[in-house]
């Protein structure tokens, strides 16, 4: 919005604008708060009801504009459905607003993709192909595109919580992403507190790991979790309704072939009343009751 305020107030026929400069523009202001408004205009020698009338000359000269908005969404709209990425995406059956966050995309990645307000798959699909042809993009972005692109699933079962051969997202293996995406000393002191086997390098590698970070690391994979089921919620409700009718939560997390992996998200699934309790110093030297 570059038309001056002088001019965009003529043209409403109404009050004129009072400031002149290269500055008074919409776009000068329509980043402020009200307050940081009204100081702007306060620093003019403007009084506050200059702020209503800024307002008014938007509002109106916004609605001028408005007979192309449903024409620009139209053709958004219409864009978004012929991308063949976001297809790809329908023809897994991989919700589109499943969050980037909940991927296992790097630390870098997810900032880059925050920078350019991509915060879904769907968002992810439909900009980072066209991002692609203008920018250098490499690494697991560059994975991930190409994954989506050709849908290779074994790729895509890298980054989201998909299970190769079938459709959709998965809870265990979005639990299982969880775990993984933890330090391995965290990840080795998570299966020795539900009592997994471990090679003694390993168990020494989980006795490193002070009770402060691992409450911290179990934290972070319960968030997660919480917010996997507002994604998977079918699929958990039906195993939950398994579990209660006796089914093995061990048997469930078989797919994922790592017994460390596999101990840790089958003890997640148990219903909290079937977790033995622990004591504080079961907790401090990762012991639970058996």
């Amino acid at each position: 919005m570059d038309t001056s305020l002088v001019s965009l107030a003529q043209n409403l026929e109404g009050r004129e604008w009072p400031l002149r400069g290269p500055d008074e523009k919409p776009s000068f202001y329509i980043e402020l708060d009200f307050d940081q408004l009204l100081g702007q205009l306060a620093m003019s020698g403007q009084p506050p009801a200059q702020a209503d009338h800024l307002i008014d000359i938007l509002k109106e000269t916004l609605a001028f504009d408005d007979p192309f908005g449903d024409m620009i969404v139209q053709s958004e709209a219409v864009a978004v459905a012929e991308n063949p990425l976001v297809k790809n995406l329908a023809k897994l059956k991989i919700p589109g607003e499943f969050p980037v966050t909940l991927t296992t995309l790097s630390p870098e990645t997810l900032a880059f993709c925050k920078l350019e307000n991509l915060s879904t798959l769907g968002e992810f699909a439909f900009s980072a192909q066209r991002m692609a042809s203008s920018v250098v993009v490499g690494g697991d972005f560059r994975a991930l595109l190409n994954a989506l692109s050709h849908v290779d699933e074994r790729t895509l079962a890298r980054f989201i919580p998909f299970r190769i051969g079938e459709k959709g997202l998965h809870y265990i293996e979005g639990l299982a992403q969880a775990v993984s995406s933890q330090p391995a000393a965290i990840q080795a002191a998570l299966a020795k507190r539900v009592m997994q086997t471990l090679p003694k390098t390993t168990q020494e590698l989980a006795g490193t790991v002070s009770p402060e970070a691992l409450a911290a690391a179990q934290t972070a994979i319960s968030l997660r979790s919480t917010i996997l089921r507002l994604h998977c919620g079918e699929e958990y409700t039906a195993m939950m309704k398994d579990i209660a009718s006796g089914a093995n939560p061990r048997t469930m997390v078989a797919v994922l072939a790592d017994p460390v992996i596999e101990a840790v998200v089958a003890d997640i699934l148990k219903p909290e009343t079937a977790k033995p309790r622990e004591g504080f110093f079961a907790r401090l030297f990762g012991r639970g009751n058996k």
